[in-house]
């Protein structure tokens, strides 16, 4: 299955909550900090939520 590298690089400051609490779902702790995760439907939609806050990419 393929992998989604995510990394966080805008603040949540000023966010709506929301934003806030998917951020730490995805377990990000801090800034500019690295996360793979499987590419399912519930991480795609999460990351399409916040996706001005991220980069993120496929690997295989």
């Amino acid at each position: 299955m393929a992998k989604l590298r995510i990394t966080w690089k805008r603040s949540t400051i000023g966010r709506p909550p929301i934003q806030e609490r998917i951020i730490k779902a995805l377990g990000f702790h801090r800034l500019n900090e690295t996360v793979y995760h499987d590419d399912t439907p519930q991480i795609r939609g999460m990351v399409d939520k916040i996706s001005h806050l991220l980069e993120w990419s496929v690997e295989d």
